[in-house]
């Protein structure tokens, strides 16, 4: 006779009962196979959660450019205050006036002062009217994509000049500007005219 093996002394689960049996052999069970109409659906499924895998990586990717786009203009403008202060540091050098020994007028060099009272970005005060002033503060405050700082207005730009004799002629410019939908920056320099 055929001896089935067992699982832990129960019958194998191909076997029926022992009174199944066709001429002394077993009679195996038969399988039961899922047909496609028990999966009718997991395809379907599957698919839906591979798409909403795959948005949430586009989602990621889309976010992480626009933060990257965000923080190269922001550089951007980093830079071009750092260009407008450099550049109305040198305009003060070259055009204060000087005496018969090429020293540093001071007199002449209180007339770059701009905007001199206030705190933080909210200058107030008398404007320069140096003609290099005046056309640089219009320069930084120019609207437009190849114009000035984003944001920046006449009233957030100061010169402060100290001509004491402890300062060795200081001038200190503040530039503060706003980007859209950001915090406000601002940019500092300060720079010796002798």
């Amino acid at each position: 006779m055929f001896a089935c093996p067992s699982l832990h002394g129960r019958p194998s689960p191909l076997m029926r009962s022992s009174s199944d049996r066709y001429d002394g052999y077993p009679i195996m069970r038969q399988l039961k196979v899922n047909s496609p109409n028990d999966q009718s659906g997991m395809m379907l499924l599957e698919a839906l959660i591979a798409i909403l895998v795959f948005s949430f990586g586009i989602l990621g990717m889309v976010a992480i450019n626009a933060r990257a786009v965000q923080a190269a203009t922001d550089s951007q403008s980093r830079a071009d205050a750092a260009r407008f202060a450099s550049e109305i540091a040198s305009l003060i050098a070259l055009n204060v006036a000087r005496d018969a020994t090429n020293g540093v007028s001071t007199a002449s060099l209180q007339t770059f002062a701009h905007q001199t009272t206030g705190t933080g970005c909210a200058f107030s005060g008398t404007a320069s009217t140096q003609a290099a002033v005046t056309q640089w503060v219009a320069s930084v405050t120019q609207a437009g994509r190849y114009g000035g700082l984003p944001g920046a207005t006449a009233s957030r730009i100061q010169i402060l000049v100290d001509t004491d004799a402890a300062a060795f002629n200081r001038v200190t410019i503040t530039m503060c500007w706003q980007p859209p939908q950001d915090s406000e920056r601002s940019h500092q320099l300060v720079a010796y005219v002798n």
